[in-house]
């Protein structure tokens, strides 16, 4: 099981370079990606890093569940890649 304070660059699936993006938009830790799920994070980063794609997604996924991504079935990587494909609907405060 993972720790919450487990840094990204340990996490399943997060090199040096998806661990510096996640760290560059305040994701430090498995508790922050956790926090903000797989599905956000990977909105921030394409928003800030617009050459990010679905395997980056997948990779989220993955270090949550602590799965390899390509060991994620394609029922779910489908179901990821619709939910991406959508708009967030976000609200702020109450």
């Amino acid at each position: 099981m993972l720790s919450p304070n487990t840094p990204v660059a340990q996490l399943k699936n997060l090199g040096p370079v998806s661990a510096h993006q996640l760290e560059s938009v305040g994701i430090h830790t498995f508790a922050d990606l956790e926090e903000a799920g797989a599905l956000l994070a990977y909105k921030i980063l394409q928003h800030h890093f617009p050459g990010i794609n679905t395997l980056m997604l997948y990779a989220l996924h993955g270090a949550l569940t602590d799965t390899h991504w390509n060991a994620i079935s394609n029922a779910e990587k489908r179901r990821l890649k619709q939910e991406a494909s959508g708009n967030l609907d976000l609200i702020f405060g109450d």
